[in-house]
């Protein structure tokens, strides 16, 4: 890897995680860890608006940290990949070891 794709990738992946500092898109990716979900159940879950959420996923699948499922006229949402469910599912264990009692802030 040359230097200059280094600073590219470098670039990238602070543009991911610019991404998941939001924590409304947080919640949003890790829900959809949990398997696919509609927009209307994640709005429903967060206390959003549908079109807020959609705001958020055309972000998040811009990205390419979730993926779409069109079913009918419903569209579904996933982690975009296991490499996704792994650095997220990594964090929230260290999190949780950092508490003695097992409860993390979020």
């Amino acid at each position: 890897m040359t230097a200059s794709s280094a600073d590219g990738s470098v670039s990238e992946l602070a543009d991911l995680f610019r991404l998941l500092g939001n924590s409304t898109r947080l919640r949003i990716v890790l829900a959809c860890l949990e398997g696919p979900v509609a927009v209307h159940d994640l709005a429903s879950r967060h206390d959003l608006s549908s079109s807020l959420v959609s705001h958020h996923l055309r972000l998040l699948r811009a990205a390419r940290i979730v993926k779409a499922d069109r079913q009918g006229k419903q569209v579904f949402y996933a982690a975009a990949d296991q490499h996704i469910s792994r650095v997220l599912t990594d964090m929230l264990e260290h999190i949780v070891e950092a508490h003695p009692d097992g409860v993390a802030p979020i």
